[in-house]
């Protein structure tokens, strides 16, 4: 009964400080996570760019799958692999290092990409590593 009784009980000062601050930390959360996700969307279609692929098609869900298995080198039919959980993982691991590869980059390069993907791939879209599809 007494938790009934708090819970119609009218907000007090400090409830509305904190959620003040809450709000104002969700909203810098989502402005960050904002930039990460623009920073990531133009590495993406810059690195389609260098490869020679149209750059829009790093912004259409499945189509930018199916483009990035071109350029890495891989079969088509990896795209289903990429459907299946804990499979897609070690596909996503081995086509980001055929990516890496493909620029002549490092494996260590490769994993940087893996860890910290906003840093390593506007490094490597903007960067002045070429594309070369022989690799």
């Amino acid at each position: 009964m007494l938790s009934l009784a708090l819970m119609f009980q009218a907000p007090s000062d400090n409830d509305a400080a904190a959620n003040a601050m809450l709000a104002g930390f969700g909203m810098g959360f989502m402005l960050v996570s904002l930039a990460i996700l623009v920073v990531m969307v133009a590495s993406m279609w810059k690195i389609f760019v260098k490869a020679g692929k149209p750059g829009w098609a790093a912004i259409i869900p499945i189509y930018n799958l199916i483009v990035l298995l071109e350029i890495t080198g891989k079969p088509l039919w990896w795209f289903i692999l990429m459907l299946i959980p804990l499979v897609n993982l070690i596909v996503g691991i081995m086509v980001l290092f055929s990516l890496a590869r493909k620029f002549g980059k490092s494996g260590g390069f490769a994993l940087g990409m893996l860890f910290l993907g906003p840093i390593f791939m506007p490094i490597l879209a903007f960067g002045d590593s070429t594309y070369n599809p022989a690799a």
